[in-house]
């Protein structure tokens, strides 16, 4: 038995079953290139494009920076942990991943909210949209995502590592969340829940209440106009931006939002997989495939390079 001053080092232990760890690492790994092509694609585009400058696209640039930091704060990790039976991970970079991990994740969803307003502002007051959406509003929405993300990510980091640690130093996880840190505490992490359900809660209803608020605007604007109108185009991205919305919320919930005690360690790390790396990978496709701008400038920039390499 060790207490928290002892344990100096953690050990990952994802998978139990290692007889197709060649086959988990080959998927894994496809994941994840997936992921930051794609989202790097996203950023390209929306940068190079002068029809992609609108805030929308500033915003979801901004997403998929943070989708492939977050997904770089676990993924890299999983697959060394294919590689290496037991990875060990030290007292401060564990710290330092859960740190990032939750701030990025918070910030993400912070993000989305700042997303739902924009498509308010779009389709409800189209004529004062580039005047509302300045680029000093956008700028200001981004930078105050981040500042809540890094607020977030150090109450809940300092919260788990304030505990004392003892028995085995083996986390059954292929990162450092906060669920398999509490399970290997020696003492009642009931007050640790409870500020991880508040803290959590506030974030989240704060952003519900601002995505749950502007899609009620926008139903009843679009309820009201004809068919076949300017706006119903918007309608289009607004679909998207709940798809995401749902995964990302969805998944994140369940993690989080009941007692970390009742889940099974191998049901824990697939609804973390999907929180941490689907969402991230499904974000450039759901997209880009329901975005005609996104479409259109990929298919030009991709028939430039094709006439470019041809000559």
């Amino acid at each position: 038995m060790s207490n928290g001053t002892d344990i100096k080092v953690f050990y990952l232990f994802a998978f139990e079953d290692l007889r197709f760890k060649g086959l988990y690492f080959a998927l894994f790994l496809i994941i994840y290139l997936v992921t930051v092509i794609g989202n790097v694609v996203i950023i390209v585009l929306t940068k190079m494009d002068h029809y992609l400058q609108a805030p929308m696209y500033f915003l979801l640039r901004n997403l998929s920076f943070l989708d492939i930091c977050l997904t770089s704060t676990t993924l890299p990790q999983m697959l060394g942990n294919l590689l290496i039976e037991h990875l060990a991970i030290s007292l401060p970079a564990c710290i330092v991943q859960q740190y990032a991990f939750l701030s990025l994740a918070a910030s993400e969803s912070s993000l989305l909210a700042t997303m739902a307003y924009d498509r308010y502002v779009a389709i409800c007051n189209p004529l004062r949209y580039s005047v509302i959406m300045s680029k000093e509003l956008c700028l200001r929405m981004v930078a105050g995502a981040c500042v809540v993300g890094s607020i977030y990510g150090a109450i809940l980091t300092v919260n788990t590592f304030r505990l004392p640690f003892c028995g085995s130093s083996v986390l059954n996880h292929y990162f450092c969340d906060i669920p398999p840190l509490l399970k290997i505490s020696c003492i009642d992490t009931l007050p640790n829940e409870a500020t991880l359900f508040a803290v959590g809660s506030f974030l989240m209803l704060g952003c519900f209440v601002l995505i749950f608020g502007s899609y009620v605007k926008i139903l009843f604007s679009v309820l009201i106009i004809p068919k076949g109108s300017g706006k119903m185009k918007g309608l289009s991205t607004c679909v998207s931006h709940l798809i995401v919305v749902i995964l990302f919320y969805g998944s994140g919930s369940f993690m989080y939002f009941r007692p970390q005690s009742n889940v099974r360690a191998d049901k824990e790390c697939f609804f973390s997989l999907f929180y941490t790396n689907i969402t991230p990978l499904l974000n450039p496709l759901i997209y880009s495939l329901r975005n005609k701008d996104i479409q259109g400038a990929f298919q030009k920039y991709f028939k430039k390079y094709l006439i470019h390499r041809h000559f």
